[in-house]
């Protein structure tokens, strides 16, 4: 009788009184609703909030059956790093969203697919909506640049694993190559020319070793101009990742029939010298001139202020080159004229010989 008596003076607990807030939850899903319809194309058959997100692949005026007579699903997954760190330090969410679907998208136009969805993760310590607003506005906006639908996604609040203003993003995409037009990289001759498309400057790479240098290192605060740049430090390290995706698939539609663009490599992690060489035949070498294109000053400030050796730089960061295209030299003027009138910054930054399989900076 006692115990009976002890339990029910006992006030019961609930899930928000634990760290989760459903409610909270519900009407956080009614809001990236409407994000997520700005991204709806003619495939899209759900939206948000149910247990899976629905795409028809024929929709659109039968685009399906004419453009893929032999499909091939493509399917991508990455996160943006310790760039979130920067984000929270400068209480600035727009924009990291775009480099999440920038991070899957431009990995997966490299062997000429298409995106056709994406979906994001998002792991919060407690559910801030504000902030959680400003995220979704920014994936959003990378699938409209895109050109694919955000169908679907998870917010999970787990406190038992976040603090209370930590948390973490992930994305997944989807997409379609027909099987004949898949770029591998094995067509690569030597005499081929290396075209590289502009960067926005870091993108989302090699943020541990920016954050050591600008913050340990420099001392500076987000609020602080950057000496060189005309911007603040949270503006400069902030700036979202390119997506390269429309300029590249108009290309390929334009050169559809003739074998002119060998290989595509997305430089992320590991810069020139780490992903050119994943596309690269085991016989083929790349020759870069690093005096061929334009480094933006950031590079230059934490290579300085390091200081950081250049083998380094160019061992971690872009260092202004985000997307390398390797083309036929009778095709390389031609392609990088229209590159250009697409908006994009396109150098000649070097050519393939015979030799082992690696980049040789000159």
């Amino acid at each position: 009788m006692l115990m009976f008596i002890m339990l029910t003076m006992t006030k019961a607990i609930t899930y928000k009184d634990a760290g989760v807030d459903i409610d909270g939850a519900d009407r956080w899903t009614e809001q990236i609703g409407r994000l997520a319809r700005r991204t709806y194309g003619p495939g899209v058959l759900s939206g948000i909030g149910g247990f899976a997100g629905l795409y028809q692949l024929n929709a659109g005026n039968n685009l399906f059956h004419r453009n893929y007579r032999n499909p091939v699903l493509v399917a991508c997954t990455d996160g943006v790093g310790t760039k979130l760190l920067i984000a929270k330090q400068a209480k600035k969410f727009d924009t990291i969203g775009i480099d999440l679907v920038a991070m899957s998208v431009n990995d997966m136009v490299v062997i000429g697919a298409e995106p056709l969805f994406f979906l994001d993760y998002l792991a919060i310590g407690k559910l801030n909506p504000s902030r959680e607003v400003e995220l979704l506005k920014g994936i959003s906006e990378g699938c409209r640049q895109a050109g694919c639908s955000l169908i679907g996604g998870e917010t999970a609040e787990m406190p038992g694993l976040y603090g209370a203003n930590e948390f973490d993003l992930s994305g997944f995409a989807v997409g379609l190559v027909n099987r004949d037009k898949i770029i591998s990289g094995s067509a690569i001759e030597t005499g081929d020319v290396i075209l590289g498309l502009a960067s926005n400057g870091l993108h989302s790479n090699g943020y541990t070793l920016v954050r050591k240098v600008i913050f340990e290192r420099m001392k500076l605060k987000c609020n602080d101009i950057l000496q060189g740049t005309n911007s603040t430090v949270a503006d400069e390290l902030l700036k979202p990742t390119r997506i390269y995706v429309s300029s590249i698939l108009k290309i390929l539609k334009r050169y559809k029939v003739k074998r002119v663009i060998r290989g595509i490599a997305h430089i992320t992690g590991g810069g020139l010298v780490g992903n050119i060489p994943r596309i690269l035949p085991e016989t083929r070498r790349a020759i870069i001139r690093t005096d061929s294109w334009h480094i933006p000053e950031i590079f230059k400030i934490i290579q300085r202020k390091g200081p950081v050796k250049t083998s380094e730089m160019f061992r971690v960061f872009n260092m202004g080159i985000g997307m390398v295209l390797i083309v036929r030299p009778a095709f390389a003027d031609s392609i990088a004229s229209q590159l250009s009138r697409m908006g994009e910054t396109v150098y000649k930054i070097g050519r393939i010989t015979t030799g082992k399989r690696q980049v040789e900076l000159r």
